[in-house]
């Protein structure tokens, strides 16, 4: 095991060479275009369920299809999270077109996340100066603490900060550089312009199903996502390498595959540039290297939830 420099600001354990880098870390449009098209493909058919059963039976009979749709639609933050390290695809334009989409979905703008994101990766586990860390709950209760693994609070606060940014045009969080914040206010303005004339057509045509297809799976897989991003970090180490700052987690296919492989967070956080359909060959060659691995999310979980707590009484 060697100590190479990375793009992100600092040593890190490397038990890869540059060229077998390199090598993972080809891109593909198929591939991204497969998952994506498979992602986009269940909310379709999921929201179209939901949409018949509740049309001739009773929206209370197409509750259980929202909860499903719930997790395909809070997942798109995968989607974005992909498209924002541009390993989702091989081409700029879609990993552009596709992220953009995905985070209009689920309300957190493209642009300003990718920088959030950038400074992430620079100093995860930073208190400091890691964005996560910052916005990142404070529960001063066991009430606080169930309020924020239900992840509703954190989507007000990203809903509440594009407001803030579209409206008074001003942008004052640390990680975005003063020659982004321009850009930033821009699109959020984009982003209202978009929620606010889908609002429109939705009153003109007296019609709720953006609402059960879209926004309330939204909001319900939030207590899905929430839990699984708590599993990345929480309770690792502080400290500059990613074999120990963060969390593999071990899951089924298909929570792999909607995740876009993202379970294997050892591995993208060591080597981010390794688009997410090679993360499962990057993890048969670094296993042996990862500090923090989880058996599944339920135990994943448990833990992390009694961290938050020891950390509570801690100060």
């Amino acid at each position: 095991m060697s100590i190479a420099e990375t793009h992100d600001g600092g040593p890190r354990l490397k038990p890869l060479s540059a060229a077998d880098v390199r090598d993972l870390s080809v891109k593909s449009n198929f591939s991204g275009a497969v998952r994506a098209a498979s992602h986009y493909g269940m909310i379709a058919i999921v929201g179209a369920l939901i949409w018949l059963v509740a049309s001739r039976y009773g929206l209370a009979w197409a509750v259980p299809l929202i909860a499903v749709q719930g997790y395909f639609v809070a997942f798109l933050f995968m989607v974005v999270h992909e498209t924002a390290h541009k390993t989702a695809f091989r081409s700029h334009a879609l990993n552009l077109a596709v992220g953009n989409l995905s985070a209009f979905m689920i309300g957190l703008p493209y642009e300003y996340y990718r920088l959030f994101h950038w400074d992430h990766h620079r100093y995860t586990q930073d208190p400091e100066k890691d964005p996560e860390l910052i916005v990142g709950p404070k529960p001063k209760s066991d009430t606080q603490l169930a309020i924020a693994y239900s992840g509703l609070l954190q989507v007000l606060v990203r809903i509440r900060l594009m407001l803030r940014h579209a409206i008074t045009g001003q942008v004052i969080v640390p990680w975005i550089p003063q020659a982004k914040r321009g850009s930033i206010v821009l699109e959020a303005r984009l982003y209202l312009a978009g929620y606010l004339l889908l609002l429109a057509a939705s009153l003109v045509l007296h019609s709720a199903i953006l609402l059960w297809v879209w926004i309330v799976p939204l909001l319900a897989g939030q207590l899905i996502l929430r839990p699984y991003l708590y599993a990345e970090h929480t309770g690792c180490e502080r400290t500059r390498s990613a074999f120990e700052n963060t969390r593999t987690t071990m899951t089924g296919r298909v929570m792999k595959w909607f995740a876009w492989n993202m379970p294997y967070h050892v591995e993208h956080h060591a080597y981010p540039t390794v688009p997410f359909h090679a993360l499962p060959k990057l993890n048969a060659i670094v296993d042996g290297h990862i500090v923090y691995r989880g058996r599944n999310y339920r135990a994943v979980t448990r833990e992390t939830w009694a961290w938050f707590r020891r950390q509570r009484q801690t100060t």
